[in-house]
C-alpha cells in the first residue's frame, strides 16, 4: 500500500498544515509528492486556479532540502512578474520561519543589500523575473558554479505565460546556459492554470534534456457564474464630424443608394455607463476590474472616485498596472487582501496571474479578452476558498452613422461570446505556437553570451547559441549571415586572433539595463509628488499639462529631462494620457470562426443581459438583411466589395499579402474582422473567380514576405537584423499560406 504523502513531508511543513488547519491535501499534492520525491522527471501540475499548485511543487521540494542540503542554491523560482514573486515570497517566508532555508525575491523593487547578503551564503530558493536572471548570467560569470552549481529545481510559474513569447524561450535558454556549470541540469517544475494542449508544454518544459516530463493535472471544476450587459456610447467628436460622410452601396437591383445605418438601441449616456459600474463595486466588498488597456483602467478609477466623493460613499478605489509605482501597487493588493475592507481595484495582465487576493466577490472585465486563456485567468480570480467563479462583462460600442456592415456589427460583443462559448463548449484554449527563427532572441542570446564571457571564436560562439533549443531550426549559414551583418553594422567586432567581441555600436545597448529584456521597454518619466513616488509615463507633457495617473489627476510642475523626472500635484479635472505604443496581439482562428457561428446562429445565450441581448439580435438581422449568411463578400459600390475572412490574425495578414501581390487594392479597417477591397469585377461571381484562380496559383511565402513586413509582428531586435534572414523568418513563422486559402476558398 502507497505511503500516505502527508507522512513523508517534513516535519515542520506538518505542523505548519496543522496550525493553517488544512483539511487535507489535494489530490494533486499527492500526486505531485510521489512525483518530486520517488522520480527525476520534470513536472508539469495543470490545475485551476486556487487549487493549490505552488504548495503541490514546494511542499516536496523544501522537504528535499531539508533532508539533503544542497551545496548552492537549491531551488530557482522565476516568475512572470514582480507583484507575483512578492505574493509567493510572503508565502514562503511564513511557510519557512522557523527553518535554516533561506528565500530570497530578486528584481528591480528589492535593494541591493538584501541580493548582496543572500549571495554571501547561496543557499535555499532564489525567486526571480526572467530580466533579473540575464543579468545575472551577464555580471556574475565568476560565480555561476558556486551559486547553481548543485540547483535541484527550477520553478516556472505561470508557464503558459511565458510559452507564446520571446520570453519564455529566453528562460529556456537560460536554464540551458546555466547547466553548462551543473554536473546534473536542475530538474524543471511548470505550474499552469490554462493549458490547451499540455504536451505542447511538456515539450516547452522539456527543452534539449532528456529526462522525460510527467503531467499531473486536475479536472476539477467550480461554478461558474457569468454575465453579459452591453452599453452603446455616444460618439466621439472625431466620429461626430465624420457621421456625414456615407458610402455608396448597391442594392439588389444594381443601382447606387446612400445607406445609413441608424444604431438599434438608445445610447447609454457616459455618466449612466459609470453609474451602473459605481452601483455594481459598491453593492459587494471586494471587486476586481479588468481592462485591456492602462489608459482604461485609469478613467474607470478616476471616474468612481468621483462618483462615491458626489454620493459621499465611501471611496475604496485602486489602479494596478505595470506604470504604477510598487509601493501603490503593494497597497492596492493590500487592501485587496485585507478582509476587514472593502476594495476595489482595476488591474491590466499585473493581477490576471497567480495572486492570491483572497476571497473575491464579481470580476468585471471591461470588453472583451484577446484570447480563451486570458478569460480563463481573469474568470479565476473570483471563485477561491470554495465559493463560484463571478465574471461580468461591460461590452461596450460607440454610437454614431456606420458606412456599411463591417462597422456595424457589435464585434467586442461577439468576441465575448465567442471566447464564452468555445470554453464553455470545448474547454478549447489557444495551442501555443513556437517560431522557427526567433531572430531577434537569437540577437540577444548572441550578444549577452558575447558580453558574459568577453569574446569568443566564431566556433565557440555557434557552439554555445545554437545548442540552446528555441534555436534549433537555425542553421549554421543563418548564423554565419546574422554575425556577418553584425559586422556590418559594427555591433560586433573581431580582434586580431579573430575572436569576436561587442562593437562600438552595440556598447549602449548592451550596457543599459534595458537590454536585460527581450519585450520592447519604452523609455519613459518617473511621475513625483513631491518626493512621493506615483509611476511613469511615456510623456513627456507639457508644462502646466494635466495626466492621469494612479487613478488621479496630476498636473505637471516642473520637467526635469536630463533625470527624466517629472514632478506633478494632484489636482482635478480633465487629463490626458501619456502611455504610447500599440498593442500586436494575435487572435486566433477559432476565434474568427466562433464569432461567425454566433452571428449567423439563432442561439440564446442565459448569460447575456437585455441590452446585450437586443444587441446581439439587432446585428444578426443585419447579418441576414445583408446577405452574410449566403456569402462573406458584400458589394459595397461598383468595383469595392466587403470581405469578412473569418480568418485569425495571420492568416488575416497573408489572404491580405495575397490579394495584394495578385494586383487587388486592400484597406485593412478593422482587421482581423473584415477588409475592403477594389477590383474591376462588377460582381461578387465575377470577384469568386478570379480568387479562385489566385488559390489555384499562389506565390510562395517568401515571394509574399516583402508585402508583410516585421511591423505586423514586431520584435524587439528585429531592427538588427539583415533584410534577407527577417523576411525568411516572416516566411517561416507569420505568413500561413494554406489558412488564407483556405479562407478565400470559404467566402
Amino acid at each position: 500500500m502507497r505511503a500516505n504523502p502527508f507522512n513523508r513531508l517534513a516535519p515542520f511543513i506538518q505542523e505548519y498544515i496543522y496550525r493553517n488547519q488544512w483539511e487535507r491535501l489535494r489530490d494533486i499534492q499527492g500526486e505531485a509528492i510521489r512525483a518530486v520525491l520517488d522520480s527525476a522527471d520534470h513536472i508539469l501540475i495543470s490545475s485551476g486556479t486556487a487549487t493549490g499548485k505552488t504548495e503541490a511543487a514546494l511542499l516536496p521540494i523544501i522537504t528535499d532540502l531539508h533532508s539533503n542540503p544542497p551545496a548552492s542554491i537549491g531551488v530557482l523560482y522565476i516568475g512572470p512578474l514582480k507583484a507575483l514573486i512578492n505574493d509567493q515570497f510572503e508565502r514562503l517566508a511564513d511557510l519557512l520561519e522557523d527553518t535554516d532555508i533561506p528565500v530570497q525575491s530578486w528584481h528591480g523593487d528589492v535593494a541591493q543589500s538584501k541580493k548582496t547578503r543572500f549571495l554571501r551564503r547561496a543557499r535555499g530558493i532564489l525567486q526571480i523575473t526572467p530580466e533579473s536572471l540575464e543579468a545575472m548570467l551577464i555580471n556574475r560569470q565568476g560565480e555561476l558554479k558556486r551559486l547553481f552549481h548543485d540547483t535541484r529545481y527550477v520553478i516556472i510559474d505561470e508557464i503558459h505565460a511565458f510559452m507564446n513569447s520571446d520570453r519564455g524561450r529566453q528562460v529556456i535558454c537560460q536554464l540551458e546556459r546555466l547547466a553548462r556549470y551543473q554536473q546534473i541540469p536542475s530538474r524543471r517544475i511548470g505550474l499552469s492554470a490554462t493549458i490547451g494542449e499540455p504536451q505542447l508544454a511538456m515539450n516547452f518544459l522539456r527543452g534539449n534534456t532528456n529526462a522525460a516530463v510527467q503531467l499531473i493535472s486536475s479536472n476539477r471544476t467550480s461554478a461558474v457564474e457569468i454575465g453579459l450587459a452591453y452599453f452603446l456610447l455616444p460618439a466621439d467628436s472625431e466620429k461626430a464630424k465624420s457621421e456625414a460622410d456615407q458610402d455608396e452601396i448597391l442594392d439588389e437591383a444594381g443601382k447606387k443608394k446612400k445607406r445609413k445605418i441608424q444604431p438599434k438601441l438608445k445610447p447609454t449616456d457616459e455618466k449612466g455607463y459609470y453609474e451602473h459600474f459605481h452601483k455594481m463595486t459598491q453593492r459587494v466588498p471586494k471587486t476586481l476590474i479588468f481592462a485591456n488597456a492602462r489608459a482604461d483602467t485609469e478613467e474607470i478609477i478616476v471616474k468612481m472616485r468621483r462618483l462615491s466623493e458626489r454620493k459621499r460613499q465611501p471611496s475604496f478605489y485602486h489602479v494596478h498596472h505595470g506604470s504604477i509605482s510598487a509601493p501603490l501597487r503593494e497597497a492596492a493588493e493590500a487592501a485587496m487582501k485585507d478582509k476587514g475592507q472593502p476594495a476595489c481595484a482595476a488591474a491590466t495582465i499585473t493581477l490576471e496571474l497567480g495572486i492570491d487576493l483572497g476571497l473575491l466577490d464579481q470580476v468585471i472585465q471591461v470588453n472583451s479578452t484577446h484570447s480563451v486563456s486570458s478569460f480563463l485567468q481573469r474568470l479565476g480570480r473570483s471563485g477561491r476558498r470554495g465559493g463560484p467563479s463571478r465574471i461580468f462583462f461591460y461590452s461596450t460600442e460607440q454610437a454614431g452613422n456606420k458606412r456599411h456592415l463591417g462597422e456595424e456589427l457589435p464585434w467586442n460583443l461577439l468576441q465575448t461570446i465567442a471566447i464564452i462559448q468555445l470554453y464553455a463548449e470545448e474547454k478549447w484554449i489557444e495551442p501555443p505556437e513556437a517560431p522557427k527563427m526567433p531572430l531577434s532572441l537569437l540577437y540577444h542570446q548572441t550578444m549577452s553570451i558575447i558580453k558574459s564571457q568577453g569574446e569568443l571564436s566564431p566556433p565557440q560562439l555557434a557552439q554555445r547559441v545554437l545548442t540552446l533549443s528555441p534555436f534549433k531550426a537555425i542553421t549554421q549559414d543563418h548564423f554565419r549571415a546574422l554575425l556577418r551583418h553584425l559586422l556590418e553594422i559594427d555591433h560586433l567586432e573581431q580582434t586580431e586572433s579573430g575572436d569576436l567581441i561587442i562593437g562600438l555600436e552595440a556598447e549602449r545597448i548592451v550596457n543599459n539595463y534595458r537590454f536585460y529584456a527581450v519585450f520592447e521597454d519604452n523609455t519613459e518619466y518617473r511621475v513625483r509628488d513631491k518626493s512621493r513616488e506615483i509611476g511613469t509615463i511615456s510623456g513627456p507633457p507639457n508644462l502646466e499639462d494635466t495626466i492621469r495617473l494612479a487613478g488621479y489627476i496630476w498636473r505637471v510642475l516642473r520637467i526635469y529631462e536630463e533625470q527624466k523626472v517629472i514632478e506633478v500635484q494632484r489636482v482635478s479635472g480633465q487629463s490626458a494620457i501619456f502611455w504610447t505604443g500599440v498593442n500586436h496581439i494575435a487572435i486566433h482562428t477559432r476565434i474568427l470562426q466562433k464569432i461567425r457561428e454566433a452571428l449567423l446562429s439563432q442561439e440564446s445565450y442565459a448569460y447575456l443581459q437585455d441590452s446585450a441581448r437586443k444587441r446581439l439580435q439587432s446585428a444578426r438581422q443585419a447579418a441576414l438583411s445583408s446577405g452574410l449568411r449566403d456569402s462573406s463578400i458584400l458589394p459595397l459600390a461598383p468595383n469595392r466589395f466587403l470581405i469578412f475572412p473569418w480568418c485569425g490574425s495571420r492568416e488575416f495578414e497573408a489572404q491580405l499579402a495575397l490579394l495584394e501581390h495578385a494586383g487587388f487594392k486592400t484597406k485593412r479597417s478593422c482587421a482581423p474582422y473584415y477588409y475592403e477591397l477594389e477590383r474591376k469585377a462588377q460582381t461578387v461571381a465575377a470577384l469568386k473567380q478570379e480568387l479562385a484562380a489566385i488559390c489555384r496559383d499562389a506565390p510562395t511565402a517568401m515571394d509574399l514576405s516583402e508585402r508583410i513586413s516585421a511591423v505586423s509582428f514586431p520584435q524587439k531586435y528585429d531592427r538588427y537584423i539583415s533584410t534577407d534572414l527577417l523576411r525568411e523568418a516572416i516566411a517561416n513563422d507569420y505568413i500561413n499560406i494554406p489558412g488564407a486559402i483556405e479562407s478565400i476558398k470559404g467566402l
